[in-house]
């Protein structure tokens, strides 16, 4: 006989539906199942039917915007190596014996510095032992007292060889070891057709590099905040010596950002640049006799030609 009176009362209704004769005759498991299926059925109705919104799926991504050439032609450039990157993408928007191993004179520095910041805090004071003559300098005396800052904004403003030279030799282990701390850095970083022999720049046997491995490069220094912010500076005071960058292109050009210029017999001249007028782009220029019109001739080519879209 069926125990009703513990079924949930919607059920109890549902069951004195049935016949009186049939209900007297159900099996118990039939009355088991009925008490199981119902407090299911209680158990799916307690459980919250989830809102619209949260339904509702999130919007796609935006994609990626990727440059698209429209044909302009090119204009006439005196440098012998030139590579220009689209920054956010990697695509190269043009290249010319970019991958030739050159002379890359205090391009240089953008690995000195980068070497420098990821071994040196910038409080650390150095005391100048001696003095240096080669190529630019700021003539830091012996007994001086530098921050590695101070040295790295007189090596990457001013572009001074006494501030490289100081900072490698103050690494553990000495200089030699700080070139290889270079070499090791460019390996790191895929750059395969740069060797470094000094911490400078200046022409030696074995001290070479190409437009698309410092392109490279710059991209990856420009990433550390520290190394961007000098970079970019036009003019500083180190100890008392006003410093003023040597690009002239900063402040010059909008957009331009940094990074590093380069000059030797060799080399010729260089520059590295960072420009940003809507969309990042990387342009190097090697083998120049005029590496600041080169350069803004590029960058004027660059965002005249080219369109910038999702794919």
């Amino acid at each position: 006989m069926i125990h009703s009176h513990k079924l949930p009362r919607r059920w109890y209704r549902l069951v004195k539906l049935l016949p009186v004769k049939f209900r007297r005759n159900l099996a118990k498991p039939v009355t088991l199942g009925l008490f199981i299926f119902s407090l299911l059925a209680i158990f799916i109705q307690l459980i919250p039917t989830p809102s619209t919104s949260l339904l509702q799926t999130e919007p796609p991504p935006i994609g990626v915007l990727y440059p698209r050439s429209t044909g302009k032609s090119f204009p006439d450039i005196s440098a012998r190596n030139i590579f220009v990157m689209d920054q956010s993408t990697g695509v190269v928007l043009y290249h010319q014996q970019a991958d030739d191993q050159v002379a890359p004179a205090s391009t240089t520095k953008i690995m000195t510095a980068l070497v420098a910041l990821e071994h040196f805090p910038l409080n650390r004071e150095i005391t100048v032992t001696h003095s240096y003559s080669e190529g630019q300098n700021l003539k830091f005396q012996p007994g001086e007292k530098l921050t590695v800052e101070q040295l790295l904004y007189a090596l990457l403003v001013q572009s001074a060889n006494d501030a490289a030279e100081i900072l490698a030799e103050n690494y553990m282990g000495g200089r030699d070891a700080f070139i290889t701390a270079m070499n090791v850095r460019a390996v790191d970083l895929g750059l395969s057709r740069t060797h470094l022999t000094n911490p400078t720049g200046l022409d030696e046997s074995g001290h070479y590099s190409s437009a698309s491995d410092l392109a490279r490069l710059a991209d990856y220094a420009m990433k550390d905040l520290e190394f961007a912010r000098i970079v970019g500076t036009e003019n500083a005071v180190i100890s008392s010596r006003v410093v003023t960058n040597v690009n002239e292109l900063l402040g010059k050009v909008p957009g331009v950002l940094g990074i590093k210029t380069g000059y030797t017999d060799a080399a010729g001249q260089s520059l590295v640049t960072l420009v940003d007028q809507g969309h990042p782009v990387i342009i190097v220029v090697l083998g120049s006799t005029d590496r600041f019109a080169d350069t803004e001739k590029l960058i004027n080519w660059t965002y005249s030609n080219f369109t910038w879209n999702f794919e």
